[in-house]
């Protein structure tokens, strides 16, 4: 197995925790009177007067968002390419504190979640830690989800899991260009995803990675990339989104959590089954389980 038992099952854990959490955020952002209402999915408003991205033909949506993660790659790829850490710091800030703003004002007073939003953003960058950097990515994906899953139906958010496995196969078995980008975010110590270390005793800073080589390897960290958190939890959400114009909304919640589950039992499944000192990229087997997700959610 790639990881110690203990390492994996935490993993998953806070995995599936990010997603519940980011359900919860999305629902909190649906005004569930006006959707009753309209027959359609009525979203509220985003805080700090911010707009959701509109598009014109919500079938077409995803090529919007592959258009601007390979924009993105090339950014990261430049930036890790001229050893230009301040300004990655920089973009990592402003994303985190966006996407947290928006994730704690669905359930605090707007002021408070930006003021929160800064200060975990802050202790990130400067005092990184696998309490706060964990439990910070829990919140930070329902934020990002509560943002997009407007412009996705459900064909959409097919397509987009579709594209982006097959491009996470690519940037890790054949360009490796996925490989350099997480080593360059854990060589500036500023990481977009989950991180559990090995020990105790290296828990204070993210150290760069390295290959795991024993049981218990010093300084080593077990990670997952937050493109993995953050597009199941779209497909989710947008699933959810559509559950909710034809269940109550406890049973829409509860069932749109199918989806969560077997894409968790695909995390497990890739991380008991892969080998130690290689990379694997997760987004195909995490698809396939929110394909089985949402059939069995179908069913039900």
């Amino acid at each position: 197995m790639k990881h110690t038992v203990k390492v994996t099952i935490a993993l998953a854990f806070f995995f599936f925790l990010a997603q519940i959490v980011g359900l919860l955020i999305v629902n909190q952002y649906i005004d569930h009177k006006k959707t009753a209402e309209a027959k359609t999915v009525v979203l509220k408003d985003l805080p700090y007067g911010l707009e959701r991205p509109q598009v014109e033909n919500q079938s077409t949506s995803f090529l919007y968002i592959a258009a601007a993660i390979l924009i993105g790659t090339l950014l990261l790829l430049a930036i890790a390419k001229t050893n230009i850490t301040l300004l990655w710091k920089l973009i990592f800030f402003f994303s985190v504190s966006l996407t947290l703003s928006i994730a704690l004002a669905a359930f605090i007073h707007p002021i408070a979640a930006g003021a929160f939003a800064l200060a975990i953003s802050f202790w990130r960058l400067y005092r990184p830690n696998p309490i706060i950097h964990n439990v910070s990515e829990i919140f930070v994906y329902g934020g990002l989800a509560a943002f997009m899953v407007n412009i996705f139906n459900l064909f959409a958010a097919f397509m987009l899991l579709i594209l982006i496995s097959i491009y996470d196969y690519i940037a890790v078995y054949r360009t490796k260009h996925m490989v350099k980008m997480a080593e360059f975010q854990s060589k500036s110590r500023v990481f977009a995803g989950l991180f559990i270390p090995y020990q105790r005793e290296k828990a204070q800073k993210i150290t760069r990675l390295k290959p795991i080589r024993s049981k218990k390897p010093k300084g080593s960290i077990a990670v997952l990339g937050g493109g993995d958190i953050g597009f199941t939890l779209i497909f989710a959400g947008v699933v959810m989104k559509d559950l909710m114009l034809q269940n109550p909304v406890l049973i829409g919640f509860l069932k749109a959590l199918i989806i969560p589950v077997f894409a968790t039992l695909a995390l497990l499944f890739l991380l008991f089954k892969g080998q130690q000192d290689k990379f694997y990229p997760a987004m195909p087997l995490l698809s396939l389980g929110c394909f089985v997700g949402y059939f069995v959610v179908w069913l039900v």
